[in-house]
């Protein structure tokens, strides 16, 4: 499939999914790229807050963890949207092969755990298209990126009781993962963009979050 077929047909499914307001009430529309830049606007959003109230990490923590699922997402679904799905989403996929002639599998496949979303992004999954790239790790990114998956579970599934978070090291973390980011927005050539301001977008969001990082670098840690 072509790249101008491919995003005819995300405009097409995007008209589809505008938001309108019907006899039932207002609607919401989304998906993964509307996602991932919400989350990104998120992350610098609540950058400008930990100065003042360092509790508002949790919430960089969570919002930067559905940024990074997202942008993952977007960058390993190619045509068919399967392979960010739990098995690939095999059995549907062999389904449709056969022209679902023995009906629809009982249940549609989830969205695959976030530690196998990012070791997709660092395989031959990623290889979608002629200029594709997969992602390769550098310094402490697998660290970095390991850390937020834990921290972002310790807050999503809290327990009873108390816990003490040391915020020295959330900026080194918050800077890894927008380098995955940033190569999956830029340099992976896997990202189907339909609007022409996305990409410029997604640049100016990154720029702005590394201006916080060291504005908070500077008084954290003078």
């Amino acid at each position: 499939m072509s790249g101008k077929t491919r995003i005819a047909d995300e405009l097409e499914r995007m008209k589809a999914l505008e938001s309108t307001e019907g006899p039932e009430g207002h609607w919401v529309s989304t998906n993964e790229l509307n996602e991932a830049i919400k989350a990104l606007e998120m992350v610098r959003d609540f950058l400008t807050k930990v100065t003042k109230d360092e509790y508002y990490w949790k919430w960089v923590i969570i919002v930067l963890h559905n940024c990074l699922q997202n942008f993952m997402v977007c960058a390993l679904k190619g045509t068919n949207g399967l392979t960010p799905l739990k098995d690939n989403g095999k059995k549907w996929l062999k389904a449709y092969r056969n022209g679902f002639k023995n009906g629809y599998p009982k249940n549609y496949p989830s969205l695959d755990r976030f530690p196998n979303l990012y070791k997709k992004i660092k395989s031959e999954k990623m290889l979608r298209f002629t200029n594709s790239r997969k992602f390769c790790s550098q310094g402490q990114q697998d660290w970095s990126v390991n850390r937020l998956n834990e921290l972002r579970n310790y807050f999503v599934h809290f327990t009873p009781g108390g816990w003490c978070l040391e915020v020295s090291g959330l900026p080194k973390i918050v800077e890894d993962c927008i380098a995955v980011i940033e190569f999956l927005a830029f340099e992976s050539h896997n990202m189907l963009y339909y609007e022409e301001n996305m990409q410029n977008k997604i640049g100016k969001l990154i720029k702005e979050i590394r201006c916080e990082i060291d504005r908070i670098e500077a008084i954290c840690n003078p």
